[in-house]
């Protein structure tokens, strides 16, 4: 049960760090909890790179290998239709950079 359950964080970790890292490097906005400019960004996709693969290793995934892998690839499926249909802040889309109003308090 230890296997499946942070095969399924890893593979969330893993699919979400996707996105901000890539916008990241690509001088991208993109929402976070934290702001939405690239340097954040690239430093959460390469903080969950890491805690993803911190959980696969204590996953142990070499004793389960197939299970394991189906619940890394569940993980990843549910993070992708969760950010493909309401997003983290619930509005569907990330926000344009002149139109993140976390970025226009003072």
């Amino acid at each position: 049960m230890q296997t499946l359950a942070l095969s399924f964080l890893a593979g969330i970790f893993a699919a979400n760090a996707t996105p901000h890292f890539i916008k990241g490097i690509t001088k991208e906005h993109f929402p976070t909890p934290f702001g939405s400019g690239p340097l954040i960004n690239l430093l959460a996709g390469w903080a969950m790179y890491g805690i993803a693969a911190l959980l696969a290793i204590a996953a142990h995934i070499s004793t389960h290998p197939m299970p394991a892998l189906a619940s890394a690839a569940l993980g990843v499926l549910v993070i992708g239709v969760f950010h493909a249909t309401i997003g983290a802040f619930g509005k569907g889309q990330a926000p344009k950079p002149g139109n993140d109003h976390r970025l226009n308090r003072q």
